[in-house]
């Protein structure tokens, strides 16, 4: 089992060498539709028969989309705006990340997914006054620390991996919070 991990990490790592771009959304993808199901499995305990794989393509399609691309220019852009790995750079990053991008991007977030999933403007609009500022609140509860030990600690070509492993149980939450009616 742990030789097939450590293959599996090996092949990754020679892909995010070559195609770094690609593979960072293709994971961002895949662990997003991946929270969908664990979401629909645990946390609703829809059961197999009655999951949602529309619900699940629309998510991982979020993931391609959205989530991927736009954390993937965001932690770039960090980089350029914020110099080094020292603790207090990695503290600047997480602030930017946190009042910066976090607001926006949850925003945009419960839209892409309302617009996916065929609501109206309205009930979108009416979505976002309803779960935006808990969703908000719920990300500052989690993300800063994770933030601020994924700029101090992990490459730049890594952190979008680490950051959907991380956020496996936040997208769990997310999808959730985006589908419930």
């Amino acid at each position: 089992m742990l030789q097939s991990f450590k293959l599996a990490w090996r092949a990754y790592q020679v892909l995010m060498t070559k195609h770094p771009w690609k593979v960072q959304i293709l994971t961002s993808g895949g662990l997003v539709g991946f929270s969908d199901i664990v979401s629909q499995q645990l946390v609703e305990r829809q059961g197999l028969a009655n999951h949602n794989v529309k619900r699940t393509i629309k998510m991982t399609t979020v993931g391609l989309i959205y989530v991927g691309p736009i954390l993937g220019v965001w932690y770039r852009t960090l980089d350029r705006l914020v110099v080094g790995q020292t603790k207090t750079a990695a503290f600047k990053k997480m602030l930017f990340d946190q009042f910066a991008l976090a607001p926006c991007f949850l925003a945009g977030f419960i839209v892409v997914t309302g617009f996916l999933g065929g609501l109206s403007q309205e009930k979108i609009w009416l979505k976002l006054q309803k779960d935006y500022k808990t969703t908000l609140l719920s990300n500052y509860a989690i993300w800063p620390t994770a933030q601020l030990l994924n700029f101090y600690f992990i490459p730049l070509e890594h952190r979008l991996g680490v950051v959907q492993i991380v956020a496996l149980m936040w997208n769990t939450y997310l999808s959730w919070m985006a589908n419930r009616i």
